[in-house]
């Protein structure tokens, strides 16, 4: 009886070892793959910023509706990820 209870215990253990051991490979995994769309985030914001600086290419002269409206989509679809982040909007808790 005490050979199998510690039998028992010991694949317990052995258990929630295998348990936590697969938990920190997922982790590091989930990490690598975060931190690899972070670096691409970070680079569409990087040439985003840059195309604004050179006002997205059109001419201050000679901008028709096409570019505002154009910017106007871009916006919105900046300002519902920004909402989605930080809870405002229809993503309110």
């Amino acid at each position: 009886m005490v050979r199998h209870a510690r039998s028992i215990a010991q694949q317990t253990e052995s258990t929630m070892t295998d348990r936590e051991a697969r938990a920190a490979r997922n982790q590091q995994k989930s990490l690598a793959v975060f931190l690899a769309k972070k670096a691409e985030f970070d680079t569409l914001i990087a040439e985003l910023q840059q195309a604004s600086a050179d006002h997205f290419g059109a001419d201050p002269e000679t901008v028709l509706w096409a570019e505002a409206a154009w910017l106007s989509d871009a916006t919105a679809k900046l300002k519902d990820i920004a909402d989605q982040h930080f809870h405002r909007g229809e993503y309110a808790c």
